[in-house]
């Protein structure tokens, strides 16, 4: 674990944000996944993306880290945020952008903006 929890931290310190995910970005391997990245990418958010299917002591590895118990997890700033449920909630209530404003991660408000009101 802590070759795992190394690379873990190194990761976080690297990016602002960072989304340990099944897949890539541009090519997730599950829906939770999928969603999480593409409300990202929608938003306009600069992030890395970990794939945990890649390295079985990082799947592994990030649960342990966040004691989180699935895939995918968002962190800002090295901060755990949470997974899809929790992301998606964020999302549509307005409080991802307030996080991302509070922590200067830049976005656009307005694809934001589009996403609340496609789910209102």
């Amino acid at each position: 674990m802590t070759d795992a929890k190394t690379q873990i931290n190194e990761t976080l310190k690297s990016s602002d944000v960072v989304l340990f995910m099944k897949g890539t970005k541009t090519m997730p391997q599950c829906g939770f996944s999928s969603r999480v990245a593409g409300v990202l990418n929608f938003m306009g958010v600069e992030f890395i993306d970990v794939n945990v299917l890649a390295d079985e002591d990082i799947r592994q590895g990030i649960k342990d880290y966040s004691d989180w118990p699935t895939i995918p997890q968002l962190y800002v700033k090295g901060e755990f945020v949470g997974g899809c449920d929790i992301i998606t909630e964020m999302t549509l209530s307005g409080e991802l952008d307030s996080l991302l404003e509070d922590k200067g991660v830049v976005f656009s408000k307005e694809a934001a903006e589009k996403i609340r009101a496609a789910n209102a």
